[in-house]
């Protein structure tokens, strides 16, 4: 108990959140040693297992999935390309939980973590307070949508709503939408709604970039070099798209040929009937569906302020610069499932030289196994 007079539960290691970041991150404070509840404690807000993907939309099966790649130590295997990706990688994810005795505790939100005493942080949350003396941080993008505000947006008559709410095509049959946004779910949307929609209108703010042919190791280690630099400079991280372009499917070409995918540039203003130009141009609208991305869930490390005058936290592998305590992993050159995994194994490991001074308990032979 601290001088708040609020009870706290210590441990070496609090990992937030339980998407793929978080569940490789557990995976490897295992493999090293660590004890579930007692030496780390892993802490999620969603309802069930599965990360952001428990809450995607019902017509993005798993055949649709643009590179999911396996947890560390346990291969997802015999899924269903016809099943909805929610339930596909929430039944993946339950079984992982179950199989490294994770023990994830949900739904548990984190609220704020502060300089706690001794050197500890204080990690308040909806379910009482930990402290711990690192913070392996993984608590994704999807709590928080990015949606853009442009002049008229009040006096629009129709319906707004963001991807984080999108709940499949037949909403949308007999209706005029117009889909915002250059990234893969825009696309995947636009899609799906030109299916039904009795007019589709895409607009982004710069044209798209398609590419064509796999996405080899060299064109990965290029995009992850140019996120990490943004990242190791203290601005925000971009979106991946803005850096790989969008691949070029068979669906996607059909959608070409047929004029779907033909852009407009972004719209100036909404009015109460759809959006229009300053030249002149306007289009009718029953929808506006805002596919424009999410941003880091981070409001909870404020009180640490760790971000720089650029907007971003600098990171240096997957420590905070400011503070060596807090790692984050899925945030910039990370934030895809395969960037997951690495960081974890490497935020482990520098959480482990961290907390090297301390002496091993019982639980933790030497803390020697390879991470």
């Amino acid at each position: 108990m601290n001088d708040s007079g609020t009870p706290e539960t210590e441990v070496e290691v609090v990992v937030a959140g339980a998407g793929q970041a978080g569940l490789a991150g557990a995976y490897h404070l295992r493999r090293a040693g660590y004890a579930p509840d007692r030496d780390f404690v892993v802490l999620d807000g969603s309802p069930r297992p599965g990360g952001a993907w428990q809450f995607r939309w019902p017509t993005l099966t798993y055949g649709k999935v643009h590179g999911m790649h396996a947890l560390p130590g346990m291969e997802l295997t015999g899924a269903d390309d016809r099943r909805p990706s929610s339930e596909v990688i929430g039944d993946y994810f339950t079984a992982y939980e179950r199989a490294f005795d994770l023990r994830v505790r949900r739904p548990v939100r984190i609220r704020a973590v502060r300089e706690g005493d001794g050197g500890r942080l204080r990690v308040e949350t909806s379910q009482g307070v930990w402290s711990a003396r690192a913070l392996l941080n993984a608590t994704g993008t999807w709590d928080r949508p990015f949606w853009p505000r442009y002049p008229g947006q009040e006096s629009f008559r129709g319906r707004r709503l963001h991807t984080a709410g999108y709940p499949g095509p037949a909403p949308f049959a007999g209706r005029r939408v117009v889909v915002v946004g250059g990234g893969t779910s825009a696309v995947q949307h636009l899609l799906e709604v030109a299916e039904v929609a009795a007019a589709t209108t895409w607009v982004t703010r710069r044209p798209p970039v398609f590419h064509e042919g796999p996405f080899d190791e060299a064109r990965g280690r290029e995009v992850v070099a140019r996120v990490e630099e943004r990242v190791r400079r203290g601005l925000p991280p971009r979106s991946v798209v803005s850096v790989t372009g969008l691949p070029m499917t068979e669906a996607m070409r059909r959608a070409r040929a047929a004029g779907i995918l033909d852009r407009l540039p972004m719209f100036d203003r909404l009015t109460p009937t759809g959006v229009a130009w300053d030249d002149g141009r306007a289009v009718e609208a029953d929808v506006v569906l805002w596919a424009t991305g999410f941003r880091a869930a981070l409001g909870h490390l404020a009180p640490l302020g760790l971000r720089e005058p650029g907007g971003g936290i600098r990171v240096e592998g997957t420590r905070a610069v400011r503070d060596p305590r807090i790692h984050l992993v899925g945030y910039g050159p990370s934030a895809s499932t395969i960037g997951a995994n690495r960081a974890g194994r490497s935020a482990v490991r520098e959480i482990r030289a961290l907390l090297a001074d301390a002496p091993a308990r019982p639980s933790q032979p030497a803390l020697a196994a390879a991470v």
